[in-house]
């Protein structure tokens, strides 16, 4: 194997353009790790963070960005079973998924689903990992449910819309626009509300008869958090697992009080070794059949090379993804600008070159 490779770091806290490709030492595997050769690392918004400087980067994690690849195992560190190497894997990583090879502990690994190539296995597990532990384990979501999902055309969105349709309960999802709203309904939303000019609140408590959801998957927080009340039912569970608008809010404890409502949230990257790995069981026994089955599957709204990264960057930080945004960083990269849904890729290119003669 060779001593150095690629990979993208944030030159600086900023837009795309601080991204940068970068040689570094190929990393070893430690007790429990594996060495992944990456061919393909999905773009999530805590890279967008990162890379603007919002977050921390944890330590002893590497300062290359990406957090779900896949690939194949190259080698095994100890307390590693020897039969993992050479096998093809999708993994959530604490970091280094940017580049052409990436250290994973072997307990967060999961076989790719059957039919599905590695560019649709490295959208998966950070939106899987996410959406199982906060839409059913902390939202407990249920067969006959009534679910309000905000931010419903990201890589979680369109993930828990599907899983929420799969395990029988009742989507309602919001997005920008009318192309988007189209989009939700064809992954299976049964309510599909555009913030921009519709009342999710006044929608939500129509659909439901005036009783209100169930369960709300928000990433907004901010002004969102007192109208999420507002909708959810008694008993209702309110699951927050990102804050794009604040993260600071101000909360009426007399409507928690008098509807009985749970407040949750969670994030991914501090977790534990150990919760990670029995969450990857947990994703693997219950989401991966209705992936391999095809009820449930990324849509991927576009791809780009390693080298493009500032180019993938720019579509999460404009909010024009529908669906997943993959790097591809092995032999799939010749398949960059393939996409399902994409519309100009050119856009991005054009915007990340404008950021860089602007400084």
């Amino acid at each position: 194997m060779p001593k150095m490779m690629k990979a993208v770091v944030a030159s600086r806290p900023g837009g795309p353009e601080v991204l940068a490709l970068v040689e570094r030492p190929l990393p070893h595997p430690g007790a429990g790790e594996v060495l992944v050769r990456v061919e393909a690392a999905g773009v999530n918004r805590p890279d967008i963070a990162q890379r603007r400087g919002a977050i921390a980067v944890p330590a002893g994690v590497t300062d290359v960005l990406g957090l779900e690849i896949s690939g194949q195992i190259v080698a095994a560190g100890p307390g590693v079973a020897p039969s993992m190497v050479g096998t093809s894997i999708a993994a959530l990583v604490s970091g280094g998924g940017y580049a052409e090879y990436c250290l994973a502990h072997a307990g967060h690994c999961l076989p790719i689903p059957a039919g599905l190539d590695h560019v649709a296995g490295a959208a998966l597990p950070e939106a899987a990992f996410t959406v199982w532990h906060n839409l059913f384990e902390r939202g407990c979501l249920a067969p006959g449910d009534t679910v309000l999902i905000h931010g419903g055309a990201s890589g979680v969105g369109t993930l828990a819309i599907q899983l929420a349709r799969a395990a029988g309960a009742t989507v309602l999802a919001t997005a920008g626009g009318p192309e988007k709203t189209q989009f939700l309904r064809a992954l299976g939303a049964d309510v599909a509300i555009d913030y921009r000019s519709e009342d999710f609140v006044e929608i939500g408590r129509r659909v439901t008869g005036n009783r209100g959801v169930d369960v709300v998957l928000d990433i907004v927080g901010g002004s969102y958090i007192s109208r999420n009340l507002a909708v959810l039912a008694p008993g209702g569970r309110h699951v927050s697992i990102a804050f794009m608008e604040s993260a600071l809010v101000e909360v009426d404890l007399t409507v928690i009080m008098m509807k009985g409502l749970t407040l949750t949230s969670s994030t991914m990257r501090p977790k534990s070794v150990e919760e990670k790995s029995r969450l990857a069981r947990a994703v693997g026994r219950h989401v991966w059949p209705l992936v391999a089955s095809g009820k449930v599957t990324p849509p991927i709204f576009g791809t780009y090379p390693l080298t493009a990264a500032a180019q993938a960057h720019c579509l999460l930080d404009e909010n024009a993804n529908m669906g997943k945004v993959v790097l591809l960083c092995g032999k799939h990269s010749s398949r960059a600008g393939e996409s399902a849904y994409g519309r100009d890729q050119g856009k991005a290119v054009r915007h990340v070159e404008r950021l860089a003669v602007e400084g």
